[in-house]
């Protein structure tokens, strides 16, 4: 049913709450796991030049080191957890708009299952600061797991 899920993540403990559903699936099924961090360009658009932007786009980040870190950090959270059941896990980066981004490189890559956290925002709240988990929702076609966290589950 499964043979290549997608989790993206940011590092966070949503995230990581995807994570261990994300591979818990992909033991039931035998399924190849990719981890993509999305850096959000709109986001750090703000300190950067056009010139900039468009080279993180291209994956390279020059003196951004920080922020690369940031990204191999999360995405390489999700290979040591998957490690300990010998499941692999293809790593990637991508740069743009998040939703956007998740839907392209499942597509690009044949992904059968998004699985992603959600941080159970309700009311004004999301309303005002949107949801990646819910724009992927209303994006891709592509069945999407989500799971919610809250502070309370930690």
């Amino acid at each position: 049913m499964y043979d290549t899920i997608l989790v993206p993540t940011d590092g966070s403990k949503v995230a990581q709450k995807a994570v261990e559903h994300a591979i818990d699936l992909a033991r039931k099924y035998d399924a190849a796991v990719h981890a993509l961090y999305v850096i959000d360009t709109d986001a750090v658009d703000i300190g950067l030049g056009t010139e900039q932007v468009e080279r993180i786009k291209a994956g390279k980040f020059g003196e951004m080191e920080e922020l690369q870190e940031r990204a191999a950090k999360a995405t390489g959270a999700v290979s040591e957890a998957a490690a300990e059941y010998s499941i692999e896990v293809i790593e990637d980066v991508a740069a743009g708009r998040p939703h956007k981004c998740i839907d392209q490189y499942a597509k690009k890559n044949d992904v059968d299952l998004i699985v992603m956290g959600s941080s159970g925002r309700s009311g004004v709240r999301r309303v005002l600061l949107g949801s990646v988990t819910e724009r992927t929702l209303r994006s891709t076609h592509i069945p999407v797991l989500v799971v919610d966290f809250r502070q309370e589950d930690d």
